[in-house]
C-alpha cells in the first residue's frame, strides 16, 4: 500500500470496515484513515476486548488510544463471556451516537454478523456450557464436530474449537442446528452496500516475517509478565484464555517448557491462526476491496 492516495478518496461519512489476518497492519491503516478524515476506531477483534491483554493481543497503545477515539478495546473482564451478540449491540450503540465508525479487526464472525445479520439465538444455559467444556477437553473438537449437521459444518470454521463448541451448544440447548437458527437471520445493521469494506490480503512470506518480528517485540515489551499476572486465576476454558500465545507462555511459567520453545510454539500457533483467517476471508469476503499491505 505504498500509494495511499486512495484514502483521500474515501467518503468521510460512510463507515469503513477493515478486515485482515493478524499482524497485517490493520490498526495502522485505521489510524491513518481516521487521522485524515475523522471518525472513531472500533475494535472487531474478539480478544482485544479483554482487560487483561494489551501486549499479547497487540491492542492499540495507551498513546494511540489517547490520540484518537477508540472504542470496544479492553472493556471486558477476563472472567466474563463476550459474544458476537454483545459486540454487535455495542457497535449499534456507537453508530447511534453519530460518528463515522472505522471498524477494524480479524474476527470474521463479527464482520459477517454486522454486514449479513445475526440470528437471535437463546443464551446457552450454564449446565450445557459445562457439559461442552468437559467434552471438548476430554474428547476434543472432532467429537463435537461429528455430531453437528452437515449444513452447520459447512458454515463454521471446522478448525476452530470455539466455533465448534458454540454450534454444539446451540444444538444441545435448543434442539435446533445453528444453521437453522441462522436461516432466520434479521436484517444486517450495516449492509456492504452502505460501507467501504476493505480486506488486507498479504503475501504469506511477508506476513510470517511480521508475525515473527511482532511476537519477539511483544516479549521484549513485557508480554510474559502480562501472562504471569493472569497465572493465579488461569482457566484454559475461558474465552479470554484463547489469546494466541497465552497457553504456551503459561506452560513456560509453570516450568513445562523453556522460554525459547514456548516462543517458538506461540509463533507457530500465530501463523496457523493467520492461515485460518486468510481462508475465512477468502471464502467469505470475495466482494470486499482487496489490498496488499506490503
Amino acid at each position: 500500500m505504498a500509494d495511499r492516495g486512495w484514502i483521500n478518496a474515501l467518503s468521510s461519512e460512510r463507515p469503513v470496515l477493515i478486515a485482515g489476518p493478524t499482524a497485517s497492519g490493520k490498526s495502522a491503516l485505521a489510524v491513518e484513515i481516521v487521522s485524515r478524515s475523522g471518525g472513531v476506531i472500533v475494535n472487531a477483534d474478539a480478544l482485544q476486548v479483554y482487560t487483561c491483554w494489551r501486549l499479547l493481543t497487540a491492542r492499540p497503545s495507551v498513546a494511540d488510544e489517547s490520540a484518537l477515539r477508540h472504542r470496544l478495546y479492553g472493556h471486558v473482564a477476563c472472567d466474563q463471556d463476550y459474544s458476537v451478540g454483545h459486540w454487535l449491540r455495542e457497535v449499534m450503540e456507537i453508530m447511534a451516537e453519530g460518528s463515522r465508525p472505522v471498524i477494524v479487526g480479524g474476527t470474521g464472525l463479527y464482520f459477517s454478523a454486522l454486514t449479513e445479520g445475526l440470528a437471535e439465538i437463546p443464551a446457552t444455559p450454564a449446565e450445557v456450557r459445562r457439559e461442552a467444556d468437559i467434552r471438548i477437553a476430554v474428547e476434543g473438537k472432532a467429537a463435537l464436530l461429528a455430531e453437528l449437521d452437515p449444513a452447520t459444518r459447512a458454515r463454521i470454521d471446522n478448525m476452530n474449537p470455539a466455533r465448534i463448541q458454540r454450534a454444539w451448544e446451540v444444538m444441545r440447548a435448543t434442539g435446533r442446528s445453528l444453521a437453522a437458527w441462522q436461516g432466520e437471520t434479521a436484517a444486517p445493521a450495516l449492509p456492504l452496500s452502505a460501507v467501504e469494506a476493505i480486506v488486507l490480503r498479504p503475501a504469506v512470506g511477508w506476513l510470517n516475517a511480521r508475525i515473527e518480528q511482532r511476537f519477539d517485540a511483544m516479549i521484549a515489551a513485557g508480554a510474559l509478565e502480562e501472562v504471569r499476572a493472569q497465572l493465579p486465576e488461569w482457566q484454559p476454558m475461558r474465552a479470554s484464555s484463547r489469546a494466541i500465545g497465552a497457553p504456551e507462555l503459561v506452560a513456560h511459567l509453570r516450568g513445562e517448557l523453556p522460554l525459547t520453545e514456548a516462543v517458538s510454539l506461540a509463533k507457530i500457533a500465530t501463523r496457523q491462526y493467520a492461515k485460518r483467517q486468510r481462508t475465512w476471508f477468502r471464502k467469505r469476503m470475495q466482494s470486499w476491496i482487496p489490498l496488499d499491505p506490503a
